[in-house]
C-alpha cells in the first residue's frame, strides 16, 4: 500500500492526534450515518487528502485500533431477517471490546424509520457469551429493545481495525475500518481487501470527506458488517437482498487485484 507519502503508517503519523477525552463533544450517539466502500489501494491517497481537515484518534500510542465484536440474534435470525427485508426500526445488538483501551461495551444500535441511528451502551467487564447472565444486562436489553435477553444468542464474531477521524470543526466523526474478517464455529471469511468508511453527523451536511472521496472515485455504498458476515458464513439463510452487495465486493476485489 504505497503512495508518494509512503505507507499507511507514514500517512497516519502526519495527522494531528486527538484523545478520547477530547472526543467527548462529538460522540454523536444520535446521528445520521453514511457509508462508503472502497479498496485498500485507495486508502492512502484518501488519507492524504483528508489530513488538513481532520484530527486522528490516538489511544495508548496507537492510531489504528483493533476491535473484537460478538453479535447476537434470535435462534431464527430475526434481527438479520429484518435487515434482509429492508425493514426500518431495526436493531443490532453486540458486545464490543476495544483492545487498545481494554474497554468493553454491550451496545444496542437502533435505526428508526426516519433513517437516524441511535446507539446506547453499558460497560461490561468483558465480552459476554450470554446476555442473561446478570440482572443489569437483562434489564438493559429489556429496556432498550423489544427482546428478552434469554432470546438472544451469540451468532457471529467480527474482527477489524479502525481509525477514527474527527473534523477540526468538531461537527463530524469518520470511522475507517479495514482488515475485516468473520469467524463462527471454525468457519472464517476474510475481507481484507475492502475498506468501510462511515461518516457520522448530527445531520447530513457538506463534508471534506465526501469531497475527497468523490475526487478519487469512492462511491457511497451501504454495508452492514453483521449482515455481510451472516451472508458469508450462513449461505443457507435467505439473503437475496445482500447478493448485490456480495457481487459488488467481488467486483471491487478483482478490479484492483492487478
Amino acid at each position: 500500500m504505497m503512495s508518494a507519502a509512503g505507507t499507511l503508517d507514514d500517512v497516519l503519523r502526519t495527522f494531528s492526534p486527538i484523545d478520547l477525552n477530547q472526543m467527548d463533544s462529538v460522540k454523536l450517539m444520535d446521528r445520521t450515518d453514511t457509508k462508503f466502500l472502497f479498496h485498500t489501494r485507495q486508502l492512502v491517497p484518501l488519507l492524504e487528502l483528508l489530513q488538513p481537515d481532520y484530527y486522528l484518534l490516538e489511544v495508548n500510542g496507537a492510531r489504528l485500533s483493533k476491535y473484537a465484536t460478538l453479535y447476537y440474534d434470535t435462534d431464527d435470525f430475526r434481527l438479520f431477517q429484518r435487515h434482509q427485508s429492508k425493514g426500518l426500526n431495526r436493531y443490532k445488538i453486540r458486545s464490543r471490546k476495544y483492545l487498545e483501551s481494554n474497554i468493553t461495551f454491550l451496545e444496542v444500535k437502533f435505526k428508526n424509520n426516519k433513517g437516524r441511528t441511535k446507539k446506547e451502551r453499558i460497560t461490561t467487564a468483558n465480552i459476554l457469551d450470554s446476555l442473561d447472565g446478570t440482572a443489569e444486562t437483562q434489564a438493559f436489553i429489556q429496556k432498550k429493545t423489544p427482546f428478552e435477553a434469554r432470546e438472544l444468542l451469540a451468532k457471529l464474531w467480527v474482527y477489524y481495525s479502525r481509525m477514527t477521524l474527527v473534523s477540526k470543526d468538531f461537527k463530524e466523526r469518520l470511522t475507517i475500518d479495514l482488515q475485516l474478517r468473520f469467524d463462527w464455529n471454525n468457519q472464517q471469511a476474510d475481507y481484507g481487501f475492502v475498506v468501510i468508511a462511515e461518516l457520522k453527523q448530527a445531520k447530513f451536511m457538506p463534508s471534506p470527506f465526501t469531497k475527497a472521496a468523490k475526487q478519487i472515485g469512492i462511491r457511497q455504498g451501504s454495508l452492514s458488517k453483521y449482515c455481510l458476515g451472516i451472508s458469508s458464513l450462513h449461505p443457507e439463510i435467505k439473503h437475496n437482498n445482500f447478493k448485490p452487495v456480495l457481487l459488488s465486493l467481488n467486483k471491487l476485489k478483482h478490479e484492483h487485484s492487478s
